[in-house]
């Protein structure tokens, strides 16, 4: 005799049966207890007998019970800067943008978990890596994105951000902007009654520091107790470091020219947060005391977008900061390099950039997966199913 398919599913879910009770009035009350599982996760009718419904990956957190060990909550939430969040807030971050990573990429799964959304995607500077990072993302997650280029749109021309940021909350779930000041964002986020994500300012870049974090995760297995050596300007994605490392563990070395520095404001916050989290935090002038003795070598752009006429006088102030082998000849043996992309060649040479060493490719990929676990989680409920990430 076959048992029952609810038996079956209690039995997964590790439900016991009262001895004291009749069979069939357990399985009555089981089956009313799934369909208010059912009810409140899906508007799909019951399908009786086989419960196929638990071969969908988003079930699955109720077998393994993985999802009930995620108690981090950021539906609704904005994301202009990583320091407005908790290490367990990133380290959930980068847990669901893994989980959906196993599921879409390696398990071949269908997630429309962003399905009826959309999303108006605000862009004042090109873009490679964020625009089709997002698009794609939240296409693949079943939702539509709606791309907003400078010159379609009346943002900073004849309408201001409090009046846009109105009308996008009413037309769509939710607004990345990247943009050239960071106060637009903080302008766009105050008037905004969706969630807004910078996609990128002249103050911080979140959303590639989660791929960087990722990538260092899924190499070295775990982030606690590494070094991270910064070479170079004292820019928007070295501010994300600062506010973001000490949070994970990671100790931080910053060398940056004479007037590069990072922003004294900035600097002051990441003093507090490494003596809070008990991290190292070195700023330097000396390129090689930042390499010293670190896992990873990173560095950025010389020139961002916005200082082009500036780029004569920032190539000879930044002479001796290229990342060459020299520069990890005194890192740990096992360094690697990261660099945000895109590159020039007196940044890092050929020999760095293009050896085994460099993550860079594994590392703008991530800006996909993160990408999307950072719009999952602050559209939806959604539990990772995976085991929670060593950290």
């Amino acid at each position: 005799m076959r048992p029952h398919p609810i038996l079956c599913a209690c039995s997964s879910l590790n439900v016991s049966l009262p001895a004291h009770k009749s069979v069939h009035d357990s399985i009555t009350r089981t089956w009313n207890n799934f369909a208010m599982y059912f009810k409140h996760f899906t508007n799909k009718s019951l399908i009786s007998g086989s419960l196929r419904t638990f071969e969908n990956p988003i079930w699955r957190g109720l077998r393994c019970g993985a999802a009930a060990r995620c108690a981090v909550a950021l539906k609704g939430r904005s994301c202009l800067a990583l320091k407005d969040f908790t290490p367990e807030e990133i380290k959930t971050l980068l847990w669901v943008s893994a989980d959906l990573k196993d599921c879409i990429k390696r398990g071949k799964q269908s997630l429309p978990l962003l399905q009826g959304k959309s999303i108006a995607m605000i862009f004042e500077k090109r873009s490679t890596r964020t625009r089709i990072s997002t698009e794609t993302g939240f296409a693949l997650l079943g939702g539509h994105p709606c791309l907003l280029a400078a010159q379609d749109i009346h943002l900073g021309v004849n309408e201001s951000c409090t009046d846009t940021a109105r009308v996008l909350s009413g037309l769509c779930d939710m607004v990345l902007a990247r943009v050239y000041s960071h106060s637009t964002l903080e302008e766009l986020d105050k008037a905004s009654s969706v969630p807004v994500i910078n996609g990128l300012s002249d103050l911080y870049h979140p959303i590639q520091i989660l791929a960087d974090f990722l990538t260092l995760q899924e190499h070295y297995g775990s982030l606690a107790g590494l070094t991270l050596g910064w070479i170079g300007d004292g820019n928007n994605v070295l501010h994300s470091f600062m506010m973001t490392a000490p949070k994970l563990g990671v100790h931080l070395k910053v060398a940056t020219p004479k007037g590069y520095e990072p922003e004294r404001s900035v600097t002051e916050e990441a003093v507090r947060i490494s003596k809070k989290h008990g991290t190292q935090l070195l700023l330097t002038s000396e390129p090689a005391e930042a390499a010293r003795d670190c896992n990873v070598l990173v560095t950025d752009t010389w020139v961002s977008m916005g200082q082009e006429e500036e780029r004569k006088k920032r190539l000879q102030d930044f002479r001796g900061y290229q990342i060459t082998m020299r520069t990890g000849s005194v890192a740990q043996p096992d360094w690697t390099f990261l660099h945000c992309l895109p590159r020039k060649k007196e940044e890092v040479d050929d020999a760095v950039f293009y050896s085994p060493r460099s993550l860079v490719f594994p590392e703008a990929e991530n800006r996909k997966w993160t990408i999307m676990g950072l719009m999952v989680s602050l559209l939806t409920d959604y539990k990772p199913h995976i085991p929670k990430l060593k950290f």
